[in-house]
């Protein structure tokens, strides 16, 4: 499934990072190929996932968490404009979210397999879009979004943190 990558126009200039993350041969495989990396996670000790890199910065456990999160309401973002809902979609605060969450309280496979079935639902729902509904855009925290850009934003924001967790936690994913 080829699926071309958005214009800056499309997104909030906040996720040019992410879209870039994403390599030339598209998201949709990007998006598949990042499963086994989740996969990996659920074999990291629940010690080594409470592990914090810096006082204030969250746990491998609740990074995790975050990424299930967000991917949730990018998903939804992306039904909501594929399906052509012209409301505004409301912005996120993932400090509060984080907050809320009972990540940290919850074991590491059992993260990385919510994740890792977010994920395949993802992945479902982008196998059921046409080049119609990937061109429509909306609005979300303020912001004109595509459908397209969506599907680029979600495994870059994954890449983002997958790079996080080795670089900075020495997970290796």
């Amino acid at each position: 499934m080829t699926i071309d990558q958005p214009q800056t126009s499309e997104f909030n200039p906040f996720y040019a990072g992410y879209v870039g993350k994403v390599t030339t041969d598209g998201p949709f495989d990007h998006l598949k190929d990042q499963i086994a990396s989740f996969e990996r996670l659920k074999r990291v000790s629940d010690e080594q996932a409470d592990h914090r890199y810096a006082p204030g910065k969250w746990s491998v456990k609740e990074l995790l968490g975050h990424m299930s999160d967000t991917e949730r309401l990018f998903s939804y973002r992306l039904l909501h404009i594929a399906r052509g809902d012209r409301a505004a979609l409301a912005g996120m605060d993932e400090k509060a979210w984080s907050a809320a969450a009972p990540h940290d309280r919850r074991r590491i496979s059992e993260i990385a397999d919510e994740m890792i079935a977010v994920r395949r639902a993802t992945v479902k729902l982008i196998e059921s879009l046409d080049e119609t509904a990937l061109a429509r855009s909306g609005v979300a925290n303020n912001y004109p979004i595509s459908a397209r850009a969506l599907v680029w934003i979600m495994p870059g924001h994954a890449q983002h943190h997958l790079d996080i967790l080795r670089e900075r936690y020495g997970v290796a994913v």
